[in-house]
């Protein structure tokens, strides 16, 4: 019984984990992160399989910025049901940018936007 407990407890503390930074904002920030610094590995655990192809290939065209900040900044923000938009800004771009994030077994993960997909603003 006590190592039923144990257990349990083990597996309350590895899933509350796991939810951390799972806000369509936050998952953003990840990405947007992890693209302009080349992770790759980061990358991939926030996107979906779409998502890191199109980023990935991208990736590979732009050089590393040589500044270490990136003043992310959320500029708009817009959740419905499992999709949600994030407008942003970083020290990086001259135009704001947009990720089209979806729910995956419960977790906000960039993806790729189709071609004259609308977005909510």
């Amino acid at each position: 019984m006590k190592k039923l407990v144990i257990f349990t407890l083990a597996l309350l503390f590895i899933a509350c984990a796991e939810t951390q930074d799972t806000t369509p904002a936050s998952v953003a920030e990840i990405v947007a992160e992890s693209f302009y610094q080349g992770d790759e590995a980061t990358l991939k655990k926030y996107t979906t399989p779409e998502g890191f192809a199109n980023f990935s290939n991208l990736m590979k065209m732009f050089a590393k910025p040589k500044s270490s900040e990136m003043n992310f900044k959320v500029i708009e923000e817009s959740t419905e049901g499992d999709v949600a938009w994030v407008k942003y800004s970083t020290a990086y771009d001259k135009t704001p940018g947009i990720f089209k994030l979806v729910k995956v077994d419960g977790v906000w993960k960039a993806t790729a936007r189709k071609p004259k997909e609308e977005v909510p603003f």
